[in-house]
């Protein structure tokens, strides 16, 4: 008899990519985080995959280790009534922005972007950002 594959939930997904988007922005490799928890760098990618689901009592350590809430990994969770956003076409913006910020470029001009003080360079930079957009547009 053939096996099925169950296909992760998509909470289970979605919470696995808020812990890799965290631990990204703070620096961590998944081999730092799994020595902080005890566990190996392979279970913490089957958690990010969503493969392995998260239970309560670690989900409270890895927000511990990685300094934010619990409600951070549920941030625009499918189905959970916590979406900022409705409609599929702003779902899909929404998950192009953690995309993009889990993505090298994303990390570093966060990291950078974040390290400026001033709030006027920091809107003069998202104004040359802007309108270099529009030049390519």
């Amino acid at each position: 008899m053939a096996q099925l594959s169950k296909k992760p939930d998509p909470i289970d997904v979605h919470v696995g990519s808020r812990v890799r988007l965290r631990r990204t922005m703070l620096g961590f490799s998944q081999e730092k985080l799994g020595e902080r928890l005890g566990i190996t760098f392979q279970q913490v990618q089957k958690y990010e995959k969503g493969a392995n689901r998260i239970g309560a009592s670690r989900l409270q350590n890895i927000a511990s280790v990685l300094n934010t809430p619990i409600s951070f990994f549920f941030d625009d969770a499918p189905g959970t009534g916590l979406q900022t956003n409705h409609g599929f076409e702003e779902e899909e913006a929404s998950s192009y922005v953690v995309n993009f910020l889990s993505s090298s470029e994303g990390l570093q001009l966060n990291r950078a972007f974040i390290k400026i003080k001033d709030p006027q360079v920091r809107k003069k930079i998202v104004d040359l950002v802007k309108s270099l957009s529009d030049d390519q547009g």
